[in-house]
């Protein structure tokens, strides 16, 4: 048995160089000079692309970003599969599930997941609530801490706040432009807004000094280093973003992925949820 190892073509105990790009003809000389077999040692190849074919696709939003980051592994031992995880936006995976990217489960808001119901795309019989994020302010850490407790003190602070960010395209933009409107404050504010391309670079742009507050869920501030919640908003402006988990409706995996949403919306993810600002359901 003969076999391409290390750089070298070995048969019958010979070794020859081997960079690549050695021919069938030349490879069949050296094989009929030594009287022996080939084998190419394709198995820790064979064995990484097996393990990469069973992992459950999963999309979540990034609202959900610093709770899977940290239960992956408890989901993973609990349903005996590992798990490819993708983030993003709630719009952006909605996106791209409607125009049929595959995947086996999508943690996004339940809105989102109803729409996507209707259209066919998800598995109605799977959904699950996972949990809610109220909307709240994030400043840097150690920064001066504005008063946002009353409506009146919150929008004193807006306005005299240098800059606000948030994400252009979160589920919560619609009601933080709302509020604006509400207030009657959104010319006033509109040039110091910065809208940050995800929920990841709005906080960080926090943390790195490049704006001073952040409006954004609980649970896209607390994973991150750097950045505080100043509070959440008070009642008359505050509002929530429920988040749910289905299975896609073509999904192959669909023991496994249901597996999945159970672990999610039961009480051993609790103490997660609740420790990265969401509320269970």
């Amino acid at each position: 048995m003969h076999l391409i190892q290390d750089g070298l073509f070995r048969s019958s105990g010979r070794f020859f160089p081997y960079n690549g790009l050695m021919t069938i003809r030349s490879i069949a000389a050296i094989v009929a000079t030594t009287g022996g077999l080939v084998c190419l040692t394709t198995q820790p190849v064979a064995a990484q692309n097996t393990s990469q074919n069973n992992a459950l696709r999963v999309l979540v939003s990034n609202g959900m970003k610093g709770t899977m980051e940290e239960l992956q592994p408890q989901c993973e031992k609990a349903i005996g599969r590992s798990l490819a995880i993708q983030f993003g936006s709630t719009a952006s995976l909605k996106k791209r599930i409607e125009m049929g990217e595959a995947f086996d489960v999508t943690i996004i808001t339940t809105e989102a997941i109803g729409d996507l119901i209707k259209q066919g795309k998800l598995t109605g019989a799977s959904r699950m609530d996972v949990g809610r994020s109220e909307l709240g302010i994030g400043i840097r850490a150690g920064a001066p801490k504005p008063d946002i407790r009353t409506p009146e003190a919150l929008k004193k602070t807006l306005q005299e706040a240098k800059s606000i960010t948030y994400p252009q395209d979160g589920a919560s933009r619609g009601s933080i432009e709302k509020m604006f409107e509400r207030m009657g404050i959104a010319a006033d504010v509109k040039p110091k807004i910065i809208l940050a391309p995800g929920s990841g670079p709005a906080t960080e742009s926090v943390a790195a000094g490049q704006a001073a507050m952040v409006i954004t869920l609980f649970s896209e501030i607390v994973p991150t280093h750097g950045v505080e919640i100043l509070g959440p908003l008070p009642g008359e402006y505050q509002s929530d973003i429920r988040f749910g988990a289905a299975t896609s409706a073509t999904s192959k995996n669909a023991e496994a992925a249901k597996a999945l949403i159970a672990f999610l919306s039961g009480p051993k993810a609790a103490p997660v949820l609740k420790a990265k600002g969401i509320e269970p359901r």
